[in-house]
């Protein structure tokens, strides 16, 4: 019976390498030390005892090079900074919502500038907007009808909005999708 108590908590950013005793002794390597200087090419177990020697770890960098190029470096700290900067990376992406405005076909013109507010806010905000109608009944006979009434909402945002997706009749509803104007 196998126990699983730990749970891995950070995922894994980067691609682990190859270090020291994962490579192999008899293996022809392409070394550089710690400060990007080439020692030249020399057999794997003599690059160990440089690494050694200088309280490092050798670690292979490209091993599909001819011949293999392997790296005298502190391990540990380059993890630590690889991973830092992915966090860092990541935490400045800014992810960008879709939401949704449902309108109606036969929406007046007070509540489709109420809606247009809604979807400024939504706009200046950096999110994009889903404008979607739902035809019901006979208004499914004239979608002509509700791609006016998305026009006409358009009309209203048209000074923060884009179009990135123009009105579309897709079965019993209508979509169409704003995006903010980047304005730099």
């Amino acid at each position: 019976m196998t126990r699983n108590f730990f749970i891995r908590r950070f995922t894994t950013i980067f691609k682990e390498l190859v270090t020291n005793d994962g490579i192999s002794d008899n293996l022809e390597v392409r070394v550089k030390d710690e400060t990007g200087a080439m020692l030249g090419i020399m057999r794997a177990a003599r690059a160990k005892d440089i690494a050694d020697e200088r309280r490092l770890d050798l670690v292979l960098i490209t091993p599909n090079a001819q011949p293999p190029v392997c790296q005298i470096m502190d391990y540990g700290k380059y993890r630590f900074d690889a991973a830092k900067k992915a966090k860092d990376a990541q935490k400045n992406q800014k992810k960008t919502d879709i939401k949704e405005i449902r309108l109606s076909m036969t929406i007046d013109s007070g509540d489709l500038n109420t809606k247009a507010k809604q979807a400024n806010k939504f706009l200046s905000d950096g999110d994009k907007v889903k404008v979607s109608i739902r035809m019901r009944g006979r208004q499914q006979a004239r979608p002509q009808m509700g791609v006016d009434v998305m026009n006409s909402f358009y009309e209203t945002v048209k000074d923060i909005a884009s179009v990135d997706r123009k009105p579309v009749v897709d079965g019993r509803s209508i979509v169409m999708i704003l995006a903010p104007i980047n304005s730099k």
